[in-house]
């Protein structure tokens, strides 16, 4: 239907065309060609397509066409489950209504300071833009009227149900008036989401659009086997060696944002760091710079990368593999996005295949394996990049002063235009050098434990006989080995098995390992007790594992794992520090991984 349609044909104004003729649209998307002329009608509307598809643009445009310009109160209200999403809703109306007299545009969300949100609540906006939390608190205080509110708009409904939102829209929806329009898009419909569609929409007309290839499918995915201290190194040949316009990379804290951002920028790329504790100005600016081509590469933590819609992003690296599935598609989903193909690339280390495993289960698509660029494509990769440079540099610039400058240089230095030419070229590339092959070594794929290589049969190990062995006491005292403080973002949690259960700290970390695919170096600082025992981990963990941990069986003892409150008492007190805790299998003292955040564990 959309392909022979045009937005003429739609009945749109001519201030609201003209803008999306001058935005370059010239044919509406499938949703869009579908919702304009219901929402247009005024009829209420329930969406289902996927991100990605124009969906703001499907509601925006003829919600814009019913707005009065002389009520210079809030008309419209979109409501959106991030704060960049909202951000780019309202870029969206004040684009498309930007030959519109006296049209004004409110983003809310938290983070902004009340004042300055005050302040534009009071000069007056027809359309407001925010997410449940702040509209909310807005209500509450009073400082929002909605009493003329024309239409309110749910976007991407599913996830603001996802992240905990759900009974904020209903409030919200609650205290709107009874006769205004409401327009609800969300990419899938869960239970909840079609109750409340059932409770607010008057005679919806329901559409969906069926994609024909999902996100995911639009997208190469590719892995790399390697351990963590390689991973720093398998980052810059992926980036040397991978084409892409911009790039993310997620990691899976605040802290190795900053890490990873800094090492590369003293790499020479052009990288900026994206994490919760930014403020939003900073935030926003940084997404800005993306946009712009002034950064190239952002590294970031899922929370603060959701929402981000960055057109040039076209390849996403996973650093660090994420805990669920939902979390991996919702990462590779800021590529490969409204038709565009994309490439996304996964570390993953032995200890993490059942992840690997449990992500390509849930997209139903396997990830192919890959090797990494060796020196020699890098060294190539350069010298097409320098070359693609010098041709568009001879085609498009006046070179006359510096043809004058070589023809001088060739009779003063007596030399050859070969010679010249190399001596120059060898300055040019000095910040980054051509004859790189030999400076990138094999990364050889780690073994999975228990497979490797040249390890002596017991047959041939050196044996003692009785009385040879030497004994403990020759062998040098070993201290406690200090506890240091955890990176990230961890909770303390509690489980039902202690040490009159014969527990070890080694049982807990198997079980943990085995039954959530954590690796265990993000199990953490682990106390037994006498009938309970603690350990600390990820504060992320998703609701559905850590559901079945509480199933889980150690030395017969359900751990019915919960967030530990603290108040032990005394009469329970912990083990004095022990050294540090391991799982049997690792060598006795090793310290931690290379390249692996210093997350001692110790056995209190």
């Amino acid at each position: 239907m959309s392909e022979s349609l045009t937005f003429s044909q739609l009945d749109l104004p001519d201030a609201i065309l003209r803008a999306v003729t001058e935005l370059g649209y010239e044919t509406p998307s499938p949703i869009q060609a579908a919702a304009i002329p219901k929402l247009l009608a005024g009829e209420d509307l329930l969406g289902q397509a996927q991100t990605g598809t124009g969906k703001t643009a499907a509601f925006a445009l003829p919600l814009l066409a019913r707005l009065d310009p002389a009520q210079n109160e809030p008309q419209i209200l979109v409501l959106a489950p991030t704060r960049e999403l909202a951000i780019q809703v309202a870029e969206a109306f004040q684009a498309y209504a930007r030959f519109m007299p006296a049209f004004h545009v409110l983003p809310l969300y938290g983070g902004q300071s009340y004042t300055n949100q005050l302040k534009s609540l009071k000069r007056g906006s027809q359309v407001i833009v925010g997410t449940p939390g702040r509209i909310l608190d807005h209500l509450d205080r009073g400082t929002l009227q909605l009493d003329k509110l024309r239409a309110i708009v749910l976007d991407e409904a599913d996830e603001m149900l996802r992240m905990g939102f759900i009974d904020d829209v209903q409030t919200i929806m609650d205290a709107t008036p009874a006769g205004r329009q409401v327009a609800m898009f969300s990419a899938t419909m869960p239970s909840q989401i079609r109750a409340i569609a059932q409770k607010h929409l008057k005679n919806a007309q329901e559409i969906k659009i069926e994609s024909k290839t999902s996100t995911v499918e639009r997208i190469t995915q590719r892995y790399v086997m390697l351990d963590s201290n390689q991973k720093l190194d398998a980052l810059t040949r992926v980036l040397e060696g991978e084409e892409y316009d911009a790039s993310i990379i997620f990691v899976r804290t605040k802290s190795a944002t900053e890490e990873i951002s800094e090492k590369l920028g003293a790499r020479g790329y052009a990288v900026a760091c994206l994490n919760g504790d930014m403020n939003q100005a900073n935030r926003e600016q940084t997404i800005r710079r993306l946009k712009a081509g002034q950064i190239d590469i952002i590294v970031a933590t899922d929370v603060a990368a959701r929402g981000l819609d960055v057109e040039r992003i076209s390849l996403v690296i996973n650093y660090d593999i994420p805990y669920d599935s939902e979390a991996y598609v919702h990462r590779i989903g800021r590529t490969g996005r409204a038709g565009r193909l994309g490439k996304a690339i996964l570390f993953v280390s032995p200890r993490e295949r059942r992840l690997l495993r449990t992500i390509e289960h849930a997209t139903r698509q396997p990830i192919e394996k890959m090797s990494l660029p060796t020196g020699e494509v890098i060294e190539q990769r350069r010298i097409e990049s320098f070359r693609e440079q010098l041709a568009n540099t001879i085609e498009a610039k006046n070179l006359s002063f510096f043809q004058d400058l070589i023809n001088d240089w060739r009779e003063k230095l007596e030399t050859t235009d070969a010679d010249l030419a190399a001596a120059l070229l060898f300055l040019a590339q000095k910040d980054q050098p051509l004859n790189v092959a030999k400076q990138f070594p094999e990364i050889r794929e780690p073994h999975a434990r228990g497979d490797r290589p040249d390890r002596p049969e017991r047959g041939d190990r050196p044996r003692f006989e009785r009385g040879d062995r030497p004994e403990r006491g020759d062998r040098p005292e070993r201290g406690p080995r200090p506890r240091r403080e955890m990176q990230g973002n961890y909770n303390t949690y509690r489980i039902e098995v202690g040490k009159e259960h014969g527990v070890r700290a080694g049982d807990i970390v198997g079980a943990i390992a085995n039954e959530a695919n954590i690796d265990s170096q993000f199990i953490g600082n682990i106390k037994l007790f006498d009938h309970f025992s603690t350990v600390e981990l990820p504060a992320d963990i998703p609701t559905e594992i850590f559901q079945h941990l509480k199933k889980v069986y150690v030395r017969k003892q359900k751990l019915n794992i919960s967030v530990d409150t603290g108040g032990h008492g005394g009469g329970d007190r912990a083990e004095r520090p022990a050294g540090d805790r391991r799982p049997s299998s690792a060598p006795a003292g090793a310290g931690p991984r290379p390249g692996a955040a210093p997350k001692r564990r110790t056995r209190e």
